[in-house]
């Protein structure tokens, strides 16, 4: 991490950080749902690293305000503020056809932008969870429980460069566990000055909020988006559009060349062909 003099100011990153799919495995009866109608076959978390949130953030509303004024989309549900879609904020899944492409153009001409992601395979899952079971018959499997497993690996190799961090999660309906975040950031953290020679220890600042209070959200949120449609639907279009901004998709569950699995770069892309094996 670099030295900091008193003529030096801090380093600070922001990080934005949304999953794409769910960590849904079973219903409430047992039955395994994984690939069926409304449950995902990948769980994703992604994180997004903003230069400076405040520009995005100006950037977001002007995009929005132009749109909410343009006489097309005059009568377009999603555009009415009851509707409480894309008239607050942007949302891949909500936002029209027409919205998106202004929003990918936008994240596409905005520097500086750099996204990281992790990927499991919801099957790989599945497989850990009946393996546990036969070892301890009491063991019973939580969403919660492959959300957190991400979210520390993500943090892995992302909180040892610089002076502080400012870590903003999306908020994930109404539970609020904000302090299992925190002490899983706070545990990465710990991690990796053990394993450093610069023992400094940065700041981070973990909170958690919905995307209309920050536009880094609504962008993470595209990025995702755009991840998960490859590897659901097998649409690379959109990861490809943004490829410019992608700096990282480890994908955990390819072990055919690593235990450690797939790491997907700038010099490695990721395309559907990449994927084409899981077929």
């Amino acid at each position: 991490m670099p030295k900091q003099t008193s003529e030096t100011p801090p380093s600070i990153r922001h990080y934005f950080v949304d999953e794409g799919g769910d960590s849904t495995l079973f219903s409430k009866t047992g039955k395994v749902l994984i690939g069926t109608e409304g449950c995902s076959r990948f769980f994703i978390l992604g994180l997004l690293d903003v230069p400076d949130p405040v520009v995005l953030n100006d950037r977001f509303d002007k995009l929005r305000t132009q749109l909410m004024n343009d006489a097309y989309f005059k009568g377009v549900p999603s555009m009415q503020p009851n509707a409480r879609k894309t008239a607050l904020a942007f949302h891949a899944k909500d936002d029209l056809p027409e919205i998106r492409r202004e929003v990918f153009s936008l994240l596409r001409d905005t520097e500086g932008l750099r996204f990281f992601a992790i990927v499991a395979d919801k099957l790989s899952v599945l497989a850990y969870v009946r393996q546990r079971n036969k070892r301890e018959p009491d063991y019973r499997y939580h969403p919660n429980e492959l959300y957190d497993y991400l979210t520390s690996r993500l943090f892995k190799e992302r909180l040892h460069q610089h002076d502080r961090y400012n870590i903003i999660f999306s908020k994930r309906g109404k539970s609020n566990r904000l302090d299992a975040l925190r002490k899983l950031v706070e545990t990465a953290s710990e991690s990796l000055i053990q394993t450093s020679d610069d023992r400094n220890t940065p700041v981070t600042h973990v909170s958690a909020t919905t995307p209309k209070e920050h536009a880094g959200l609504q962008a993470v949120d595209y990025f995702v988006w755009a991840l998960q449609r490859l590897y659901e639907r097998d649409e690379e279009r959109y990861l490809l559009y943004l490829w410019d901004a992608f700096r990282l998709v480890h994908d955990i569950d390819d072990m055919r060349e690593a235990g450690y699995g797939a790491y997907y770069t700038q010099k490695k892309p990721l395309t559907a062909a990449a994927l084409g094996w899981r077929k």
